[in-house]
């Protein structure tokens, strides 16, 4: 490819990005929204909340790069931001008199989503803008470049890099002691400030943490759809624990933990290695949908067995057609050499690709040395694609819940998919608040009985209508590929199904050998649940309308599924594990203070917990709320401001072990390790109290 036509491709798929962005908010960068507020005036940071809620009902156009909001009758607020993203605080330009310190400037960057720092020398304009809290929902489309190597990172911490660590941690520190109800624009600014200065030192890990947190907490109070709080609170508790790491390090040695040293750090980019030639065999497509971005993901497996994503994710500006653009895209190209074909087609195709570069995380490069052409694909039932569901599922839960514990940018690809057959029991009142849910028993005569959740919950994307569909047939069989949903039972979220092995499954009862889905030849054998809509049609014609009669009662015979009476008529009850969850909670969303309940109430969790057998959890709630309560005063009384160090290391505790106790619960529930309660959460209750 020579450099005009290189040139030519990069300038269309600049525009690609610009014309998606719609009418919304650009994007800014972390460290320009730091500058600008730090600027402010003290009394005007204090009005900057208010401004910013002003400025949001103000109209905003567009032109080209330039987003225009008109704050007054004389003042214009302009926005220069190439590829969608504002890159500095000269690109934020207000008309009016007290510029460039005034509020309006400030108010701006603080509604613009954030966008990833980025590689300077990167050549994937369609990555620009693509958040930095990128997960496998949104996952960022990257491009391999050849590089020279980069010299390699001291062996211990570096005065820059603890001096970082230490002011990232107590910015993080104040901002748990606020929760999202005080982290206003000022304590957000104040954490990307940090943040960026970690990122300078070398702390691309901690500084990426930081810039999710605070894209989440604006989440949090702006009641984004999309808003998660168990998100936010991971998100704190692995910017905390990182900082606490690299903080309480030793002068001149490396961290005291058995992470080590480099993946603290992390990197500043996604590395991609080598991989020659590779024979791609499509599985699936899933939708990708965001508060600011939609698209698609293909999933592949090679030869090897090992597999791999293609993403055409891009930002949106208006939520209301970000769904059918993330279903749209299923029928844009794959953007991989010179192949030939969508995303739905790749999903049950394969390709040959030369130069193919992959990052750890299982992300295919799409640059310029890069050829594919369209192959045949492999049905579910034959190799190299049938080996992934031979794992028994225990093994896979296994393999997901340790793939939780790496950096997000070195899981592999598919780590937490588990691939399963099940046969449908039916429908039960096992979801929260009693709400019907889906039931299928994995195969083999012991199997689990798990609950299906659609793979996102968006309405207008398919997946809620196809498990209502297949709700109405139980005794379907079915091979499925889904996301592990953690939690003290069995439970996944549908990506994909399709139909089983051919032979008879004879550990169901009674000999069923009712078949799978009766799809079209197109199909594949399988339907990829988010981007297209089952048909009754689809369903095995050879299931009977009504249970035959049981010849010693006359009474219908129930499925051989399994009988109804197996099926739940209430949610499961579990440990306790809430009444500590929740206050941990409750911590991030009001702040330190939320922590001071009446002693009747502490008494009322303490008692609960002990009698359930967890006392490590009353003993970590208790500290959390003396260190919520335990706050300096002056000779007057008055609550003397302190760093908030032993409350975040108290909710810290609380956190991890919180997590701890619901991944030994989950691995329970799908038939882990007997130890799982009793060896793995001591271990990680030891390592959470150091």
């Amino acid at each position: 490819m020579n450099a005009t036509t290189q040139t030519t491709q990069t300038t269309q798929a600049v525009q690609t990005v610009q014309d998606r962005l719609g009418d919304g908010w650009p994007g800014v960068r972390p460290e320009v929204v730091a500058e600008v507020v730090s600027a402010l005036s003290a009394r005007l940071q204090k009005r900057l909340d208010g401004a910013a809620a002003k400025l949001a009902d103000r109209p905003l156009s567009r032109d080209g790069d330039e987003w225009r909001v008109q704050v007054d009758e004389e003042a214009v607020l302009v926005l220069h931001a190439p590829g969608g993203v504002v890159t500095g605080p000269a690109n934020v330009r207000c008309g009016c008199l007290l510029a460039p310190a005034c509020v309006h400037r400030a108010a701006a960057v603080t509604l613009c989503p954030l966008a990833e720092a980025g590689d300077p020398e990167a050549d994937d304009p369609v990555a620009v803008g693509i958040p930095a809290t990128a997960t496998p929902e949104a996952p960022a489309t990257a491009t391999a470049t050849t590089k020279p190597a980069p010299e390699p990172a001291p062996a211990t911490l570096t005065p820059a890099e603890r001096a970082a660590a230490r002011q990232l941690h107590r910015a993080a520190c104040a901002l748990l002691a606020a929760g999202v109800s005080g982290a206003g624009a000022v304590a957000q600014a104040e954490l990307l400030r940090s943040g960026h200065g970690a990122r300078v030192a070398g702390l691309y890990r901690p500084a990426a943490a930081a810039v999710a947190v605070v894209t989440r907490i604006r989440a949090a109070r702006s009641g984004a759809p999309d808003h998660r709080l168990a998100d936010l609170v991971a998100g704190l508790r692995e910017l905390l624990g990182l900082t606490t790491v690299l903080t309480s390090a030793p002068a001149g040695a490396p961290a005291g933990t058995p992470t080590p040293l480099a993946a603290l750090r992390g990197t500043a980019r996604q590395a991609y290695a080598e991989e020659g030639g590779l024979r791609l065999y499509g599985l699936f497509a899933e939708p990708v949908l965001t508060s600011t971005h939609a698209g698609v993901v293909s999933w592949a497996v090679d030869a090897g067995g090992r597999l791999s994503t293609v993403a055409e994710v891009t930002p949106h500006g208006d939520a209301a057609t970000a769904a059918p653009l993330a279903v749209g895209a299923g029928n844009r190209t794959v953007r991989l050499g010179d192949a030939a074909l969508t995303h739905r087609e790749f999903s049950r195709a394969g390709l040959a690709v030369q130069g193919a570069t992959r990052s750890t995380g299982g992300r295919l490069g799409a640059g310029a040395s890069v050829r594919a052409v369209r192959a045949t694909g492999a049905a579910w039932t034959a190799e190299p694609v049938a080996r992934l569901w031979a794992e028994s599922p225990a093994a896979q839960v296994a393999r997901a819940l340790a793939a939780q514990e790496l950096p997000y940018e070195s899981r592999p690809a598919g780590s937490d998919l588990l691939f399963l057959d099940v046969v449908l029991l039916g429908t039960a009142p096992t979801g929260p608040g009693g709400a019907l849910q889906l039931l299928a028993r994995t195969a083999g005569s012991s199997g689990s009985v798990i609950a299906l959740c659609p793979g996102h919950e968006h309405p207008d994307l398919a997946f809620r209508a196809n498990l209502a569909l297949l709700a109405t047939v139980p005794g379907l069989r079915l091979r499925l590929i889904g996301r592990l949903e953690r939690a003290d039972r069995p439970e996944l979220r549908v990506l994909a199904v399709g139909t089983p092995p051919g032979a008879p499954d004879r550990d169901t009862p009674d000999g069923d050998t009712t078949g799978g889905l009766a799809l079209p030849a197109d199909r594949a054998d399988r339907v990829n649940l988010g981007l297209e809509r089952l048909q009754t049609a689809d369903l095995p014609a050879d299931l009977p309308a009504d249970p035959p009669a049981d010849p010693s009662t006359g009474r219908p015979k129930e499925p051989s599924a399994g009988p109804s009476a197996e099926l739940p008529t209430a949610p499961p009850v579990g440990p306790p594990v809430h009444v500590l969850g929740r206050r941990v909670e409750q911590a991030v969303t009001t702040g330190r203070s939320a922590l001071a309940p009446s002693a009747a109430a502490a008494a009322a969790d303490r008692g609960l917990l002990r009698a359930a057998g967890l006392v490590t959890a009353a003993e970590l709630l208790d500290g959390l709320r003396a260190a919520a309560a335990d706050q300096p005063r002056d000779v007057f009384g008055r609550i003397v401001t302190d760093d908030h160090e032993a409350f975040a290391t108290a909710w810290l505790a609380a956190a991890d072990y919180t997590e701890a106790l619901a991944t030994a619960l989950c691995s329970a529930a799908w038939g882990g390790p007997e130890d799982g309660d009793g060896g793995e959460v001591p271990r990680r209750e030891a390592q959470a109290e150091v």
